[in-house]
């Protein structure tokens, strides 16, 4: 491996320069616990930050009668065992959480719900990057939901479940939609989002090291890219942007994708651009804003380049883990911020992209405290954002003044 992790890091989105199977991370036998109270964080410190801020301003077209925002902070809904990511339809009660070791955990704003709402462990391999890796809703159609996991041959596989209700999933409903061979145990990619009536989905370069499978910037293969996928007809799937190295979280937000890339040895990478087919993000040509083939073949005409890069070790980064531009309307000063963290560091950090260039960049781990082991993110049905750590769920909340 290129690096070595620390102990019982997320190993879902762990930067490797070689074709070693990262260690499995470790599990425990319960999955959820919430006798715990919540609490609340707004000052734990934190290492390595780059700002610190401890206001912000709303956007000029947001008009509010809320109390002056003080700070961001962190309240714990549960303990979970390896959460990756959590989903809900927007005005539901009812969120879902999906565990990397292959559970749908239901929870209804005050606790989680006892039985999962799908339990399919033995159809998932859970080791090292591969396990239950995303989970998507149908947007218009209540009844369907959406899975991306490794099989128990390592395989990708995309299926479709249906509700018998709002707490249940049919487990022997399930219809495999795509599947894909994995020639490595390690970059699997993960997200999966719907835009336009489509299901996308984020595939790595196929593992291994320095794009060994030669994948990033071959447009013949379905890996190192994101891939649109039907779900309401037989048409094929299609490479719709590539380049990508391991894009384990992207989001859409209006005609926008804004896609994180697991770097290699020295930066990780977020992207904003069109939500359009032909995009090409440079891997391997470039890792970050910096060549990374020998000088001689980086070519980066026709590229789109990110808007920022992470260098390794700033404030701990190792593995970055994208996640949502916030839309939800209990926090308006932090509307349009894109937010993300990394595996390593655990820190919460934002920026704001504008008329085509990055505007804002905010730190905000002074004020929320360090995650831990960062593992995704989640917007509840109302909008408001969640971080998964792989020990438990944070909301994000406001700080307000009297």
């Amino acid at each position: 491996m290129s690096r070595a992790l620390l102990a019982g890091l997320l190993a879902v989105v762990a930067c490797t320069s070689s074709g070693e199977e990262p260690a499995p991370p470790s599990s425990a036998e319960s999955t959820t616990s919430t006798s715990s109270p919540a609490t609340t964080t707004s000052t734990a410190g934190a290492t390595n930050t780059t700002t610190a801020p401890t206001t912000t301003t709303a956007p000029t077209t947001t008009t509010t009668t809320l109390a002056e925002l003080e700070s961001l902070g962190y309240e714990e809904v549960g303990r979970v065992d390896f959460p990756v990511e959590m989903t809900a339809r927007p005005g539901s009660e009812i969120s879902y959480i999906a565990t990397k070791d292959g559970l749908v955990l239901a929870y209804d704003g005050s606790g989680f719900l006892e039985a999962p709402v799908l339990d399919i462990r033995d159809q998932v391999r859970n080791a090292g990057e591969q396990g239950l890796l995303s989970i998507a809703l149908h947007p218009e159609e209540t009844d369907r939901f959406f899975a991306h996991y490794s099989d128990n041959n390592g395989d990708t596989v995309v299926s479709e479940f249906t509700f018998s209700s709002d707490s249940e999933l049919d487990a022997g409903s399930e219809q495999v939609l795509f599947t894909i061979d994995q020639p490595a145990s390690n970059h699997n990619g993960g997200m999966i989002e719907f835009y336009q009536g489509d299901l996308f989905l984020g595939l790595g370069d196929g593992g291994g090291g320095g794009d060994r499978f030669g994948n990033g910037q071959n447009t013949d293969t379905l890996l190192g890219g994101v891939v649109r996928l039907s779900v309401n007809d037989d048409s094929e799937p299609i490479l719709w942007q590539y380049g990508l190295r391991n894009p384990w979280r992207f989001w859409f937000d209006g005609d926008l994708i804004y896609t994180a890339d697991v770097g290699q040895n020295a930066f990780e990478e977020v992207n904003v651009a069109a939500a359009e087919e032909g995009i090409n993000y440079g891997w391997p040509i470039t890792e970050g804003l910096h060549c990374f083939s020998p000088p001689s073949d980086c070519d980066e005409s026709g590229l789109t380049l990110p808007v920022i890069e992470v260098e390794h070790g700033d404030g701990g980064t190792c593995s970055i883990i994208g996640g949502i531009v916030y839309r939800g309307p209990a926090i308006p000063e932090i509307d349009g911020h894109y937010f993300y963290s990394d595996n390593c560091g655990g820190y919460l950090r934002s920026l704001v992209y504008r008329d085509g260039e990055v505007v804002e960049e905010m730190d905000w781990t002074d004020q929320v405290g360090g995650a831990g082991s960062v593992a995704g993110f989640g917007i509840d049905g109302q909008g408001e954002m969640y971080v998964a750590t792989t020990e438990a769920l944070l909301k994000v909340v406001a700080v307000r003044g009297e």
